[in-house]
């Protein structure tokens, strides 16, 4: 198991566009491929990006089969080793949504992403990979291939009132070790979008209809985030 250092914003290196892969089904990339793996999962990461660990190619590795820890309530997004990706917008709808990058650590940010996309590439051994995604498959995709071209997500947000550290902006957040975890007011996801509406009333009685601890007064304010998640 080999895991790899993640850079951080401020380096450099996760400016640069990366280069396509030109040879597939190599001992390298398949070397490269695991140390992305064993990396991604010590850090309970949704997505990794190769100029993350200071590699300059176009390869990501995305998704997870079964529930990841620290977004419950998301759907599943199949694991997927992606090469050489090229995005095509099929819906001029934007959506936003909170986002985080082990690259940003401590960091959340609310980002627009078109809705619906289709993506194509290649697998670690030269197969064509062709989908249509969407919500959140279609959001983690985009971040991904964000940081090929040398983008990371703050570089994408419109409102810097919606950015900020997560231990401010949502001190309920259970995040102990910055990279896992999410849990607001000691509850899921699911039960915020159960609990929350967009109505002032609504948002600043959400705690009294439960016995746990309230919202922090940021979400009170801005609105509960009920789409948040860690998107690395």
């Amino acid at each position: 198991m080999t895991v790899r250092e993640i850079l951080k914003m401020g380096d450099a290196r996760l400016l640069r566009v990366a280069q396509p892969v030109t040879q597939f089904d190599t001992d390298e990339l398949h070397q490269l491929i695991s140390d992305m793996l064993d990396t991604m999962h010590a850090a309970n990461g949704a997505g990794l990006a190769a100029p993350q660990i200071g590699v300059d190619l176009q390869v990501l590795i995305f998704g997870t089969d079964t529930v990841n820890p620290r977004y419950p309530d998301a759907p599943i997004v199949p694991r997927t080793v992606l090469i050489n990706p090229v995005i095509t917008v099929l819906d001029s709808e934007m959506e936003s949504g909170w986002e985080g990058c082990l690259s940003v650590p401590g960091l959340r940010g609310v980002v627009p992403r078109h809705a619906r996309i289709q993506y194509t590439g290649f697998d670690q051994y030269g197969d064509p990979i062709s989908r249509i995604a969407d919500g959140f498959h279609a959001r983690v995709v985009q971040h991904e291939c964000d940081h090929l071209i040398g983008k990371l997500y703050p570089m994408r947000m419109t409102d810097f009132s919606q950015f900020g550290f997560t231990e401010v902006l949502f001190p309920d957040l259970v995040d102990a070790d910055d990279e896992a975890g999410v849990l607001f007011a000691g509850r899921t996801l699911w039960s915020l979008r159960l609990s929350c509406s967009t109505s002032a009333e609504s948002k600043s009685n959400s705690a009294a209809r439960s016995n746990d601890k309230p919202l922090s007064p940021w979400s009170l304010t801005h609105g509960c985030p009920t789409d948040f998640h860690r998107f690395q």
